[in-house]
């Protein structure tokens, strides 16, 4: 048995401690057993910095402050949790890959050069990165793979997506986790295959292709359907997200699996033991 097998509490970070998201992962951090805030951080230049992590998250006070600086925080915890942008994701992974902390990767819209900057890092530490932490969300993408499977090219695929208007980016990375489920099952590569929307005179639907279609309005969390259009019938595997703590628990859930992992990439899917 590990060392970490051995702690009574795996200390985790929290990187937008502010935010809405981040907020809602301290609260999961403090109510799953096997975890504990011990850094919780913000942007530079942030007002929340040098407030107290839990009033900001409105659970009470946990005498962990808001800091700036992963750095100055980075040897006071075990696995770090960051759901924030790309260009921060990218430092923070070349902080923890520098310093061995575990990461667990919630955050989309990566470039091909910070995919790299993953790749690099997860040789040296323990990530899982995912773009959706719900229990829900990896169960469906099982299902995918097996009807794509079993429908192969004789029926049409479409996903469809809808977010909140506050999303910045487009398709979600679930849909894409979806998309390359399918293709994945189809033995395709996505990037060959996929027709982001239509417009005009798209002429008739290529065979084999996964059409990929973003919804953005309101306070819709996340709702995700993909169809497969065959002759005769239509079979539609559909997860909406009722509740953002979905996601923060399922982080948290992964923070304590990562830490007993050894250096490497690893998704939801293995957490949740999926990939078994």
């Amino acid at each position: 048995m590990s060392q970490q097998e051995n702690k009574q509490s795996i200390n985790v970070g929290v990187i937008g401690a502010g935010g809405r998201m981040g907020r809602m992962l301290i609260e999961a951090v403090q109510e799953n057993p096997q975890t504990t805030l011990n850094a919780a951080i913000e942007r530079q230049g942030s007002s929340l910095v040098g407030a107290d992590a839990g009033e900001v998250a409105a659970i009470g006070r946990l005498d962990v402050q808001i800091v700036d600086d992963l750095k100055a925080v980075i040897n006071d915890i075990d696995v770090l949790i960051d759901f924030s942008l790309p260009d921060a994701t990218e430092q923070n992974m070349q902080i923890c890959a520098a310093n061995k902390v575990a990461m667990v990767i919630g955050t989309t819209g990566f470039n091909e050069q910070q995919e790299q900057v993953l790749t690099e890092a997860s040789k040296q530490i323990a990530i899982v990165y995912a773009g959706n932490y719900s229990t829900g969300v990896n169960l469906s993408l099982k299902l995918l793979g097996m009807a794509a499977k079993a429908f192969g090219n004789d029926a049409d695929v479409e996903v469809i997506e809808a977010h909140h208007k506050h999303k910045i980016d487009a398709p979600s990375g679930t849909a894409y986790m979806m998309a390359e489920a399918v293709a994945e099952a189809r033995g395709q590569n996505l990037k060959d295959v996929a027709v982001y929307g239509r417009e005009g005179q798209t002429g008739e639907r290529k065979a084999g292709t996964i059409g990929i279609h973003a919804i953005r309005g309101g306070e819709i969390i996340g709702d995700h359907t993909v169809m497969f259009i065959a002759d005769g019938e239509v079979v539609e595997i559909t997860h909406r997200a009722r509740a953002r703590m979905t996601f923060a628990a399922g982080a948290v859930r992964a923070a304590t699996w990562v830490i007993k992992q050894e250096v490497g990439q690893y998704n939801m899917q293995d957490v949740l033991g999926l990939n078994d």
